[in-house]
């Protein structure tokens, strides 16, 4: 630290720079001192923590201490905004290149530029002189793999990346290849200890994900996962959890597609709460405008969106953040809850609800990780069989919740069915292994019976047991050697049907 001369800002109408931002401005700042004037650096640090404040001072310095002409890209409108804003705030002139920008006149009066990576690279493709003797190239949001294509146009500049996920989503463009060095910032955790982050209450909600196919991204497929997250087992579990957690908060929903998103919507007005809007990347600027302005003004808002809101979104009023949806990718796993963890004088907590089993993917989002391990052997984060190892594991042990043991009170020592050991069991004495099923339904119906006041409470236990259904299922397939997943669901229907007849029996008696 004693290398550099950066200065912290005087005070000022500007909020004071944190430690933790002060100390990794100093450690950027000697970094770049430190090394050639085409040194690549990657900065990380939580969601919250204020990145465009840290990249917007060291600007200022390398402007004002180093006499360097800074280029801010970035991948949003929102961003583009927001960026200029911080460097107004400290009295950095700088110069927007979007795309109503043909040509910058008296370029040179400007110190530094925040541009659209697809608008300044289709303005170089033209002339690659249309931006010259740039000294620090700043991208925020570095894990994006759409600025890869505007670097060698910068090849001989100092280059900032910046992002809270040091991972790429790509596996053959990983970010060590086109950055010499990861510095890290304070994790998530010691932000939350420190007052700087909320402190975070996860809620997880079991879902099955056997019907997930994966994409050529690496991720789970818009199709597959709107199939699932339509269902009306999955609407009334997510129904069930706001009821639970979020009522009279603001809550913002992340789905994994507008299908689903409208779904959602639809269900939560016909559940009587009227205090919800729909948000996708089809609205244009205007609508989504209003449609944000209502979610700041409203305390008990509850906007359901797809992944319009992942980044370039500030609302730190946001209490709930619910995942209804499965990811793979730990990239937007932090983004989506990272909407939640920004303090107000009267927020110091936040609650996650997720629906998607992706706290048992990645661990709690305060859980420490280890970047310089993620940046360095990217691969291993992003293979398929290590998620499907997860999964597989994940599917073989099922608890329920606490609070949905609460509606079972009168039967949980039935809940527990020894399933692989009854199938063992039948074939050593020569009994058909599918009478398991039959013992299955039995179970459960009398499970239904002993807390259901009638036939009506007994068909919405039936939806709340439908994530043991599906485990003792997963359990006995797994036994069988040449079983489908088109077998599965049709056990499943079957052992729906024969079960709802069931109950109807002994509960109407």
């Amino acid at each position: 630290m004693e290398n550099s001369d950066f200065q912290a800002l005087p005070d000022s109408g500007v909020r004071k720079l944190y430690p933790y931002q002060e100390q990794a401005i100093h450690a950027i700042v000697n970094k770049l001192d430190q090394n050639a004037d085409d040194f690549k650096l990657l900065y990380q640090l939580p969601t919250g923590g204020g990145k465009t404040i840290v990249f917007a001072e060291i600007a200022r310095h390398l402007i004002q201490n180093k006499n360097k002409r800074v280029l801010i890209l970035t991948h949003r409108v929102e961003l583009l905004a927001q960026t200029s804003n911080r460097l107004n705030d400290i009295s950095v002139k700088n110069f927007i290149i979007n795309s109503e920008i043909k040509k910058i006149e008296n370029q040179h009066d400007y110190p530094c530029f925040v541009a659209m990576v697809e608008t300044l690279n289709n303005r170089l493709m033209e002339d690659d002189h249309f931006l010259e003797n740039i000294g620090l190239v700043i991208v925020d949001e570095a894990h994006n793999n759409s600025f890869r294509k505007i670097f060698q146009y910068f090849r001989h500049c100092a280059l900032l990346g910046v992002t809270a996920t040091p991972l790429s989503s790509n596996k053959s463009l990983p970010l060590k290849g086109n950055y010499n060095e990861l510095v890290c910032g304070d994790s998530i955790s010691t932000l939350i200890e420190c007052g700087y982050l909320c402190e975070p209450s996860t809620y997880t909600y079991d879902v099955n994900l056997g019907s997930l196919k994966v994409g050529i991204n690496g991720d789970y497929t818009v199709s597959s996962s709107e199939r699932l997250y339509s269902g009306y087992d999955m609407q009334f579990k997510l129904i069930s959890a706001y009821k639970e957690r979020g009522v009279g908060k603001k809550t913002l929903i992340f789905n994994p597609g507008i299908q689903v998103s409208w779904l959602v919507y639809d269900f939560f007005k016909e559940a009587g709460i009227q205090n919800v809007k729909h948000l996708d990347s089809t609205f244009g600027e205007k609508e989504r405008r209003e449609v944000l302005e209502w979610f700041r003004s409203t305390p008990d808002a509850v906007l359901t969106s797809v992944g319009i809101l992942t980044t370039g979104f500030d609302e730190p009023s946001v209490e709930i953040i619910i995942l209804n949806r499965a990811t793979r990718s730990l990239t937007l796993y932090h983004q989506m809850i990272g909407r939640g963890s920004r303090v107000l004088p009267n927020k110091k907590a936040f609650t996650i609800i997720d629906l998607g089993n992706n706290v048992h993917r990645f661990g709690l989002w305060e859980q420490a990780i280890d970047w310089p391990d993620v940046f360095k052997n990217p691969d291993k984060y992003l293979e398929q069989e290590y998620f499907d190892e997860i999964e597989r594991q994940r599917e073989m042990t099922y608890n329920m919740p606490e609070e949905m043991r609460a509606r079972f009170a009168n039967s949980l020592d039935l809940l527990e069915f020894p399933v692989v050991e009854m199938y063992e069991e039948f074939l050593s004495m020569g009994i058909k292994p599918n009478r398991i099923i039959d013992d299955c339904i039995i179970n459960h119906a009398e499970i239904i019976k002993l807390n259901a006041k009638d036939f009506e409470e007994a068909k919405e236990m039936q939806i709340l047991l439908q994530d043991s259904i599906k485990h003792r299922l997963k359990l006995y397939t797994s036994c069988l050697s040449k079983s489908t997943k088109n077998y599965f669901n049709w056990l499943l229907e079957t052992y729906n049907r024969k079960l709802r007849n069931s109950i109807r029996i002994i509960v109407e008696d």
